[in-house]
């Protein structure tokens, strides 16, 4: 399998988790020059702009590790886009969502994952 069909695999995979959960779907794949989110969810609270992170059980590091502080940056700032471009009254969160497979799939939905800060006011 190649890196894109996994992460394919484990963005359907954190999507279905997600509206499993009462989340509705809002987009997938949202692109800006500056980087992409994942998916894009919300319920009655917030919109949600989850970053979804697909491992291998023997992975040196966790998923969530991945997400550094560049990839969050570019993040908010994909997000501050969308949300100039669809406006809401809605509280912005940014989650990741591990899809950790070997024999069996785990999912770790990790709420409010990061924040952003002064380093990049986006909003």
């Amino acid at each position: 399998m190649t890196t894109k069909t996994i992460g394919d695999m484990g963005e359907h995979i954190a999507l279905a988790h997600c509206i499993s959960n009462g989340y509705e779907f809002v987009d997938r794949n949202y692109r800006s020059r500056y980087g992409e989110i994942d998916i894009i969810i919300k319920n009655s609270e917030y919109i949600v702009f989850a970053e979804v992170k697909t491992r291998h059980k023997n992975s040196y590091s966790t998923p969530a590790e991945a997400v550094d502080r560049r990839k969050q940056k570019r993040i908010i700032t994909t997000a501050a886009i969308y949300l100039e471009e669809n406006p809401t009254d809605l509280q912005p969160r940014f989650d990741v969502i591990e899809i950790i497979y070997d024999k069996n799939i785990h999912i770790n939905h990790i709420e409010n994952a990061f924040c952003q800060t002064d380093d990049y006011a986006a909003f």
